[in-house]
């Protein structure tokens, strides 16, 4: 089942159980796979794509939430955290640090980086390679502690 097609279906979903947080979230990604669709580009649209935009999402809601919390608004950020819990729904699993971290030696190995000059070169390799199974802040914090 494509994620329009699932988004679909949860939207109906949660459009039942009167669920906001839900609605909020599923037609936020909706939204943007329509956006993406319908900008002129021409371009296809897989899985791949689709995850980027939910991760996309996801990042922009964390941006707030970092936001809300600091200025004190405990309001926005409940809000901010239910969108981002519904919207990790629709992302692959997210691998850990130790899972990652095993990855990068290898690519560091391959590659045969010693400093942070080659952290561009490990960040594009990994960037691909772990493409939907982590977010690009926890890779590079990875690449920058190998590194250094």
């Amino acid at each position: 089942m494509s994620l329009e097609s699932r988004l679909m279906s949860d939207l109906k979903d949660a459009m039942k159980s009167k669920d906001q947080a839900a609605l909020r979230s599923i037609r936020a990604a909706k939204a943007a796979i329509t956006n993406l669709k319908t900008d002129g580009s021409g371009k296809v649209i897989d899985e791949a794509v689709e995850i980027k935009l939910i991760q996309k999402l996801v990042k922009q809601r964390q941006d707030s939430l970092d936001i809300f919390e600091k200025q004190d608004r405990e309001d926005l950020a409940v809000k901010e955290r239910e969108e981002i819990a519904v919207l990790q729904n629709y992302l692959p699993q997210q691998l850990s640090e130790e899972e990652i971290t095993p990855i990068i030696q290898e690519l560091i190995k391959k590659t045969g980086a010693t400093s942070m000059k080659d952290m561009g070169k490990i960040m594009g390799m990994a960037s691909s390679q772990l493409s939907g199974q982590a977010d690009g802040k926890s890779i590079s914090a990875i690449v920058k502690k190998l590194l250094a």
